[in-house]
């Protein structure tokens, strides 16, 4: 599987790390636990079986449109398959109408049942992962928001990358040549 992601300039990377640092600290899930060397801070727009060259091309363009400003919100949870606790971002039009156009490329040349269901626009949360776990209810009851620090009022999503699920391989996906 392809990831489709953003990546966060580097004051508002190393602040999403503090965060994962203190919920490490605290014993509690936290991506800093991940000690890939791909780990990094990063908005997931989409995911795919692969980025064939259709794809690409739409990808290109949607590169072209960066930096995007963005306006973290506060603490957020999910609980999917997994316990999600995560700093969300504001959709507002520009961050939503990048997101679709992410979600339409890769639409584009995907059979519809390859696709995650949770990145389709109106059911999309734009966020930023803290910590995960696959235990049920992992931050319920607890006083998390407590134990982290701030998010940034703003920051920047700077880069468009695709992570590769099998090999773990990165690739930066640019603008058009």
């Amino acid at each position: 599987m392809r990831t489709v992601e953003l990546l966060l300039n580097e004051a508002a990377d190393l602040a999403v790390r503090e965060a994962w640092r203190r919920l490490a600290d605290a014993g509690l899930p936290s991506q800093a636990r991940h000690r890939s060397p791909t780990n990094s801070p990063h908005l997931t727009l989409a995911a795919c079986p692969e980025l064939t060259a259709p794809i690409r091309w739409e990808l290109a363009e949607v590169a072209a449109a960066l930096p995007l400003p963005v306006r973290f919100t506060g603490v957020v949870r999910f609980e999917r398959p997994t316990s999600v606790l995560a700093w969300a971002l504001d959709p507002d039009p520009e961050l939503t109408a990048l997101h679709r156009r992410v979600w339409e490329a890769v639409v584009s040349d995907t059979p519809p049942d390859a696709l995650n269901p949770f990145h389709q626009p109106g059911r999309w949360r734009p966020h930023i992962t803290l910590g995960r776990t696959r235990r049920a209810g992992a931050f319920a009851g607890r006083r998390v928001p407590e134990l982290l620090p701030a998010p940034p009022l703003s920051a920047r999503l700077t880069t468009l990358r695709s992570y590769d699920t099998e090999t773990g391989a990165l690739e930066i996906l640019a603008t058009h040549p």
